[in-house]
């Protein structure tokens, strides 16, 4: 079923700072000067480097075919059906790369337990080969997570593990309308459509999470919300927490203004499965969508452009211990 193991690596601090200034002396008086510990970076490559070896050579041991590849090459790579992709690296490799993989199963491996809780990270080094064996013989436990999918009306779509973002680029407002169409309403085709009525937003951006991030970017979102409450003496609400499998989505609007112009309505809700949250951005530039904190791969999102965002039929299967 299987026949070849997608290795997905990630660049250290240090590797950052090294194509920054090109040499480790460099680096480090950079940092010194700072006030920062140059020997915290340099434990961390380390770690990771022993770690990425032996992860490398536990993998080939299966006399499988073995792809090592870095996560900026991960959106542009085809990742075939016989795959059993692995990540070595921090929580957000293994959000990052889900989305990519299809429906390929996904063994995120810790490299450093001592420096990351490994949430999305089951499994220590020392157990990788035992997870990719499970994974290859068809013995392993997989979770599947929802994902959410913003689809432009200009063709572009994009995924998210953990949580989608519709704004502009800057901190500057963004402007657009919104509105929620129901399954049936969903399925009229254009922004004119008169499914349902539109709402005039300026604000900070919306975001769209999934189970999975619930307690990432949204808990925020629902802490600061708790936190004004309470000091005007209010009700603080529960914080939104959905699991991994939730076919549901939650979006919130940040910090919406109402005034002449703008509306603060529709400005939290669940997404069930079906539903879409619909946009139509009212910015010339700076409009942006991306997913799960990486802008680099930010879609554009300027005025003439509509989203349609919803719980997508592609679902994450990570293995599990």
């Amino acid at each position: 079923m299987f026949d070849k193991l997608v290795l997905v690596t990630r660049k250290t601090r240090l590797d950052g700072l090294l194509a920054r200034f090109n040499t480790a002396g460099n680096a480090k008086f950079y940092l010194s000067q700072a006030g920062l510990d140059f020997e915290d970076y340099q434990r961390e490559h380390d770690t990771y480097a022993k770690s990425l070896e032996k992860t490398r050579g536990a993998l080939e041991s299966f006399g499988l075919k073995l792809q090592v590849l870095e996560r900026a090459v991960a959106p542009t790579y085809l990742f075939a059906p016989s795959d059993v992709v692995v990540a070595l690296g921090q929580d957000g490799l293994v959000a990052n790369v889900a989305k990519y993989v299809g429906a390929q199963p996904l063994v995120g491996v810790n490299p450093d337990p001592e420096r990351f809780d490994g949430v999305l990270l089951p499994f220590r080094v020392d157990q990788a080969k035992r997870a990719v064996d499970a994974t290859v013989t068809g013995r392993a436990k997989v979770r599947e997570v929802t994902l959410a999918e913003a689809a432009l009306s200009d063709g572009q779509k994009l995924l998210a593990f953990n949580d989608l973002f519709v704004g502009a680029r800057t901190h500057v407002s963004a402007h657009y309308r919104l509105r929620v169409l129901g399954p049936r309403e969903g399925k009229v085709k254009g922004p004119k459509s008169s499914a349902a009525p539109w709402v005039r937003h300026s604000s900070s951006g919306v975001i769209v999470s999934t189970g999975a991030g619930s307690t990432g970017w949204l808990s925020s979102v629902c802490a600061m919300a708790a936190a004004v409450a309470g000091a005007l003496g209010g009700k603080a609400g529960e914080p939104v927490r959905l699991g991994w499998e939730d076919p549901r989505l939650f979006y919130v609007v940040r910090e919406p203004f109402a005034s002449k112009h703008s509306s603060a309505a529709h400005a939290v809700g669940f997404l069930e499965a079906g539903t879409k949250l619909e946009l139509e951005s009212l910015m010339p530039s700076g409009g942006v969508i991306f997913s799960d904190g990486v802008e680099d791969d930010a879609l554009s999102f300027t005025s003439g452009l509509v989203a349609r965002i919803g719980p997508s039929a592609q679902r994450a299967r990570l293995v599990v211990s």
